[in-house]
């Protein structure tokens, strides 16, 4: 009898929960030992000095999110300080991408902080336990992954050629990157996690963590040991949503992400179903052009206010108001056991800094060169301000009979566009899990002056307001990397892990 299934997405990361679940441990201990091996793990894709969110429900508890995402640093530092070491490149991944690097980029990370506290009070096996699979991967060496030597293609250059440490590890004598399958070894990287096992708060003001403040900013960043020892992880409630029968539980202010993906929801719902295929298509590109829209000019930047502003586009994409239309890089695990406990990590380092401190082997994020997270620049953000995110771990059950879905996915801007397709095709639709998550995706493009609906073959898209479509040849990683899992009273367990990223699903 399966007692636990997980879905992440490569498949050491999944048979990593899945060992943890046999040595018993919940759903919650499994997606952390998951998350933990992801982060170390998926190159490029994530890295452990990062960010995260996990959206956990217990069958009979309220659900909630811990919130152990990036703030910006720079505590205790005198006000004329000289500009902080960043550099801008281009890359291209789905298009024209543009970000910023460097020690200066680097934001306080939260993830390990966010990990321990889930770990904590939600946990069954001692936190120790949970990075021994980790531990075990970094140390002997591990096969680079599909997704992340897709992704190197896109990035070796620009982002991990610049530091020395960063070009060793990732790339042959001859310049080129590793390709997929090929071992990668991360010196020092299992004495850190070592360091992190004995001691939850060894990043958070003890030796380690020093030793990376330290090393940051001697090379030109912000991050200093007050930043470390003062972050906490956070409890919050999450954003709830009705639709079509089933409660929806994703993350809250002062992320982005969950708000977007409720108001999509919430708009597709309302507007019900299509006539026909290409009604289908229509109804959701209005529901993102609609949301996207009023996120780029009333979200993004608004720290102050994002609690109105996300009231007022809940409210609006509850109504199907008419005024709505005129307006990274992350990793995902997804659990559920057989106590229909759901667990839902998203862990994000940006596109990565490429940055990492000597005899560490911990790369660092570059959450504050997300240039298209902060459109508005960053001089509103004081130290110890949460940033911006689009990560919406998202857990789901249907109010008639209990079954519960844990959903997520990695991919910047395309995080909530993918979650609300899996969702309203498996909701609204009448498609499987499978079938949901396999379904051909779109997603409105409304970066700078570019105005298109990006979609896979398959739909018909046509175009749509001010903008023009721009087909895909196949199935892209661009789209996002859905990993879900459901338990139904009459399914049992069943679990799908996006094809686009490799994902992977393990059962214990």
């Amino acid at each position: 009898m399966t007692r636990l299934l997980i879905a992440a997405g490569t498949k050491i990361t999944a048979k990593a929960g899945a060992t943890i679940a046999e040595q018993g441990g919940n759903a919650v201990d499994a997606a952390i030992a998951a998350a933990i091996v992801s982060m170390c793990t998926d190159i490029g894709i994530m890295s452990p000095g990062g960010g995260a969110f996990i959206t956990i429900w217990p069958k009979d508890r309220e659900p909630i999110v811990i919130d152990g995402y990036a703030e910006m640093p720079g505590r205790g530092l005198v006000k004329k300080q000289p500009e902080p070491s960043t550099h801008r490149v281009t890359f291209d991944y789905g298009g024209e991408t543009h970000q910023r690097v460097g020690y200066g980029t680097i934001a306080t990370p939260g993830a390990f902080a966010g990990l321990a506290l889930a770990s904590r009070q939600y946990g069954r096996l001692p936190w120790a336990q949970l990075l021994e699979p980790a531990i075990t991967w970094v140390e002997s060496g591990f096969p680079l992954t599909g997704g992340a030597a897709q992704y190197l293609q896109f990035t070796h250059e620009a982002i991990y050629s610049w530091h020395p440490d960063s070009f060793r590890i990732l790339h042959h004598d001859d310049g080129s990157p590793l390709q997929e399958g090929e071992l990668v070894q991360v010196p020092h990287l299992a004495e850190t996690l070592r360091a992190i096992a004995l001691d939850q708060n060894a990043l958070y003001g003890g030796e380690l963590g020093q030793h990376i403040a330290n090393g940051v900013q001697v090379n030109g960043g912000l991050l200093g040991v007050e930043d470390l020892k003062t972050y906490r992880a956070e409890a919050r409630s999450p954003i709830r949503a009705h639709i079509g029968g089933w409660d929806v539980a994703t993350n809250p202010p002062p992320a982005v992400g969950g708000a977007c993906l409720a108001g999509m929801l919430l708009y597709l719902d309302r507007l019900g179903p299509g006539a026909d295929a290409e009604d289908d298509v229509r109804h959701m590109i209005s529901a993102q052009r609609a949301v996207l829209g009023y996120r780029a000019d009333r979200l993004d930047g608004a720290q102050q206010e994002l609690p109105g502003e996300i009231e007022r586009l809940l409210a609006m994409a509850d109504s199907v108001d008419p005024a709505l239309l005129t307006a990274p890089s992350t990793s995902h695990v997804s659990t559920v056991d057989a106590d229909q406990l759901a667990c839902a990590i998203t862990a994000s380092a940006g596109y990565g800094s490429g940055a990492m401190v000597e005899g560490t082997g911990f790369w660092l994020n570059n959450s504050l060169g997300e240039l298209d997270l902060h459109t508005k620049g960053l001089s509103d953000l004081t130290p110890g301000k949460r940033l911006a995110s689009n990560m919406a771990p998202t857990i789901a059950r249907r109010m008639s009979d209990g079954a519960v879905i844990a959903i997520g996915s990695p991919g910047a801007s395309r995080i909530t566009t993918a979650i609300a397709q899996v969702l309203t095709n498996f909701s609204h639709k009448n498609m499987d899990l499978l079938d949901a998550v396999n379904h051909p995706r779109l997603h409105v493009e409304l970066a700078g002056t570019r105005k298109n609906i990006a979609f896979e073959p398959g739909l018909p898209v046509v175009a749509m307001y001010d903008m023009k479509p721009r087909p895909f040849t196949e199935p892209s990683m661009y789209f996002g990397g859905v990993q879900a899992v459901l338990w139904s009273p009459e399914d049992g367990p069943v679990g799908v892990a996006d094809a686009r990223r490799g994902g992977s699903i393990a059962a214990a």
